[in-house]
């Protein structure tokens, strides 16, 4: 009788202590789960409000769609805790997830005739790195219109001595590391006043077939932690070049270090511009970083153009040398 009174008892103190164990393991999956929705919460608020915020939201902004994965772990988590209240917050974040990954803008059809065939190219060649690689895709591609980023004094001399014949026409800002960028173009250009910006960003007129289109390369600074006021500030001095001029056939492109996700992006194309990626399926191919995990990137190298354009081709390069993949574009011009 005594024995199996102890046994009897030293069983109910070892159901009892692994019902704690349970317990507590509930619990802690419960706060990680927590933890996980709290944060992609606040990013996913800040969309919602249209607002990039302050650091670190503009930063994860930029991987939005990538935050299905700890929302998804999140879910898990309520599931072993046996926190419902935690799986309805957790699908109701999944939910508003897959909303916002959806393209952004309508599109719209020119309505007049076709005027001519633009193919245009953008390529961040990381402080010069990538122009040898450049030129062989230039040549091999033929784009109409080139803008290069970050293309410091000896990435200018390389392109001058490679392409000037095939490209006659060129708007450059000088400088070294990030600062030059260049536009380099077969139809003629007239000068233009470029983007003030801490890197460069010229600017000009085309003259396609007889029809006047901006041209306007983009490269605000990125968002760093102590810059994203910068960052907001470029951002908005390209809305209002977009904004100035409805009027006249616009091309915007380059490296806008942000994506659709990102407020300050979302204005430029309120002003009437177009996403040639996303008018071609491609709206969340990454172009950024190429070199660590490309496929988890973001797309922050765009080509948008206004209204009086279509878009029927967009692909993105890999290019040597260069942690950014190039965009090249084929537009239509139509006639108002």
């Amino acid at each position: 009788m005594s024995t199996a009174t102890t046994e009897d008892r030293e069983r109910g103190r070892g159901s009892a202590t692994a019902g704690r164990k349970r317990r507590g393991g509930r619990r802690f999956a419960a706060r990680c789960a927590g933890l996980l929705l709290a944060a992609v919460s606040v990013v996913l608020g800040c969309r919602a409000a249209d607002t990039d915020a302050v650091t670190p939201v503009p930063q994860v902004l930029a991987f939005l769609p990538w935050l299905v994965a700890p929302t998804a772990a999140a879910l898990l988590l309520t599931l072993v805790a046996r926190w419902w209240t935690g799986a309805v917050w957790g699908l109701a974040v999944l939910g508003l997830l897959a909303w916002f990954i959806e393209p952004y803008g309508p599109i719209i059809r020119p309505a007049g005739g076709p005027v001519a065939s633009v193919r245009v190219l953008t390529s961040n060649v990381e402080f010069g790195g990538a122009a040898g690689a450049l030129v062989g895709v230039v040549r091999r591609e033929r784009p109409d219109v080139v803008f290069v980023e970050e293309c410091e004094y000896t990435c200018e001399a390389t392109l001058r001595r490679d392409l000037d014949a095939t490209y006659p026409y060129r708007r450059a800002v000088e400088g070294s590391g990030s600062a030059g960028s260049l536009i380099l173009s077969r139809f003629p250009l007239r000068a233009a006043p470029g983007v003030v910006g801490t890197m460069g960003m010229p600017g000009a007129v085309a003259d396609v077939d007889g029809t006047d289109v901006r041209l306007q390369l983009a490269h605000p600074m990125p968002p760093l932690p102590r810059q994203v006021g910068l960052w907001r500030t470029e951002l908005d001095r390209l809305h209002d070049f977009a904004a100035a001029d409805p009027g006249t056939p616009t091309v915007l492109a380059g490296d806008f270090n942000a994506s659709q996700d990102h407020a300050a992006f979302r204005r430029i194309l309120d002003t009437g511009l177009h996403d040639a990626a996303r008018l071609t399926g491609h709206d969340r191919a990454p172009s950024w970083p190429a070199r660590t995990v490309p496929a988890f990137g973001a797309q922050i190298d765009h080509v948008l153009a206004s209204g009086d354009f279509s878009a029927r081709d967009a692909r993105f390069l890999g290019l040597a040398g260069t942690d950014h993949r190039a965009l090249v574009v084929d537009l239509t011009l139509y006639a108002r």
